[in-house]
């Protein structure tokens, strides 16, 4: 069980997001379409590392992996450029969910400072077995709004992942409020007015357009609705057509970031 060994060793010390992010990255993932060796490499930003395949994954009808759901958080962590929000990448919310041993969750967490985000937001998928590279069949997106005190799930599949989206809850509650003994103020919220996908495939896509949404409303609020939050503004903007439009859009960000002199394919 290599997820294990890599995750008690090299990250007991204090690092950035980014480097906790980049270095996760290259230990799990849980691709639908899997890595080849003729698979290139073809465009790195920030910590992650994009490949051809992930271009083939968003021009046809495929379920999103790992990698394209990082890169759309690192790149939304870029034009939501706010120390007050975290997003974070699959396998961060994978080992947290599946950490064996709390006291090394607890210390792999305290880089993170989670108890002074005000908004979190995380990636939830179905797979629970750190041995199974390719695990998992659905996506949701697990929101935790500190104003609010509330974690709210949104599955676009009818509660598919509540089970799961529950474990990451229960695991990650205690370290936002910094006392690990109480979760007492806490809430989760199954939102039931969250957009529903037509097909089998666009879950992945559902997690993106949902965060982004979430964050634009984060930086534009002007007063708290604790009955409402964000889900209005999901109710009027995600559609399918928006889903099918949030897709070609990905696909045309990571080709313009390609044809960008910053942004050369990464080396093979």
């Amino acid at each position: 069980m290599f997820v294990a060994q890599n995750f008690t060793e090299g990250y007991l010390r204090s690092v950035s997001d980014s480097e906790i992010f980049g270095g996760l990255s290259g230990l799990i993932t849980r691709s639908k379409m899997g890595k080849s060796e003729g698979d290139e490499k073809i465009l790195s930003y920030n910590d992650v590392v994009l490949r051809k395949s992930d271009l083939d994954i968003l021009s046809g009808p495929y379920y999103l992996n790992d990698r394209i759901i990082e890169f759309y958080f690192s790149y939304l962590s870029t034009i939501h450029p706010s120390k007050d929000i975290l997003l974070s990448p699959p396998s961060i919310a994978f080992w947290i969910m599946n950490c064996p041993d709390t006291e090394n969750l607890n210390d792999f967490l305290k880089p993170l400072n989670l108890c002074d985000k005000k908004l979190v937001i995380f990636p939830v998928n179905d797979n629970n077995d750190v041995t199974k590279a390719e695990g998992g069949n659905h996506w949701s997106l697990l929101a935790f709004y500190r104003e609010a005190n509330v974690f709210v799930h949104h599955d676009s599949n009818k509660g598919m992942n509540k089970y799961d989206a529950k474990r990451l809850y229960k695991a990650v509650a205690k370290y936002m409020s910094g006392d690990s003994n109480s979760t007492s103020d806490l809430s989760y919220v199954e939102c039931v007015e969250s957009p529903q996908q037509v097909n089998g495939y666009d879950c992945g896509v559902y997690v993106t357009a949902i965060a982004s949404i979430i964050c634009r409303w984060y930086e534009q609020r002007k007063e708290v609705d604790k009955d409402g939050l964000w889900f209005s503004a999901l109710v009027e903007e995600v559609s399918p057509s928006f889903v099918a439009n949030m897709r070609s859009e990905i696909l045309g960000l990571i080709r313009s970031l390609m044809a960008m002199k910053e942004y050369q394919p990464a080396s093979k």
